[in-house]
């Protein structure tokens, strides 16, 4: 149980809106609503918030891009699709604990997005753990 919680905080860190653009997301304050689903159970919306400046709603793909920070693994990217409105990627690690994780957002409008984010996590070719994150983004207005 330790180890599955490790890797799910680990793939929610690895996936933090860092910046955004989706042919123009709002700058500004935004309300992020994280809905898991760990080996097929739901666990507890997750809300947070984050101030999202002007310069950093331009780079869409380095916002939801996934940057990952293993230990004892080594992680590549081994597929990415963006367009203004769509970002998919693929991330695959191997190591102490292989995983193999799938993001898709959608940029609906200025002030709404949608994502899902699938892991799968194996240990010694023993998958341990199958988790899924909706997330969804609602601009909630100004910065404080």
């Amino acid at each position: 149980m330790k180890a599955s919680r490790f890797i799910w905080a680990g793939a929610l860190a690895a996936f933090t809106i860092q910046n955004a653009t989706a042919d123009g997301l709002r700058a500004g304050l935004w309300k992020i609503v994280t809905r898991p689903e760990i080996n097929g159970v739901a666990g507890p919306d997750q809300e947070s918030t984050r101030c999202l400046t002007e310069d950093e709603v331009n780079n869409l793909e380095a916002t939801f891009s996934p940057n990952s920070r293993t230990t004892n693994s080594s992680c590549e990217t081994t597929g990415q699709e963006a367009t203004p409105q769509h970002l998919t990627w693929h991330l695959q690690c191997a190591g102490q604990i292989d995983m193999d994780v799938a993001g898709e957002f959608i940029f609906e409008t200025r002030q709404h997005f949608t994502a899902t984010i699938s892991t799968h996590a194996s240990m010694m070719g023993r998958q341990f753990q199958d988790s899924r994150a909706l997330i969804e983004g609602r601009h909630v207005g100004t910065c404080p």
